[in-house]
């Protein structure tokens, strides 16, 4: 594999598992895919400034709380070497554990959203990808 495609292929990956570290409510993880300086802006939300705020801010996250976030549609450009942007969708389910469980799983909440993922990633000198700058917001929802 050539490095342009080994690089989106690292890009794509690094999307993916910032969900899963969230679903799995792994913030160390989570933060840890984050450069030092990055800027994290959730929908309505105040942005994270810096790793340690991205931590403190998924590290306080209700554990009863469940979520995924399927993410899809992820186009990523190579802007150069050790510079990348990515756009995602993202459809994001959230119930509670304190649910009944049932063999078709925990009810999720009534309101679902659709929902995009604006990145900036940078390869640091590690030679490992992380995500620099991350706007997430809603595009949709149900009722």
């Amino acid at each position: 594999m050539n490095q342009h495609w080994a690089d989106r292929l690292a890009c794509r990956e690094l999307i993916e598992r910032s969900a899963r570290c969230v679903d799995d409510g792994d913030a160390r993880a989570f933060a840890a895919l984050f450069t030092e300086d990055a800027v994290l802006v959730r929908p309505g939300g105040q942005a994270l400034r810096g790793r340690d705020a991205i931590f403190e801010a998924y590290a306080g996250r209700p554990p009863e709380r469940i979520t995924r976030h399927l993410v899809c549609n992820v186009v990523i450009g190579l802007d150069a070497v050790d510079r990348a942007w990515a756009r995602s969708d993202v459809l994001f389910w959230s119930g509670s554990a304190s649910a009944a469980d049932s063999p078709s799983g925990r009810p999720a909440d009534a309101q679902q959203r659709v929902g995009a993922f604006a990145d900036t990633l940078v390869r640091g000198a590690d030679g490992v990808w992380r995500i620099h700058r991350r706007e997430a917001s809603f595009v949709l929802h149900s009722a």
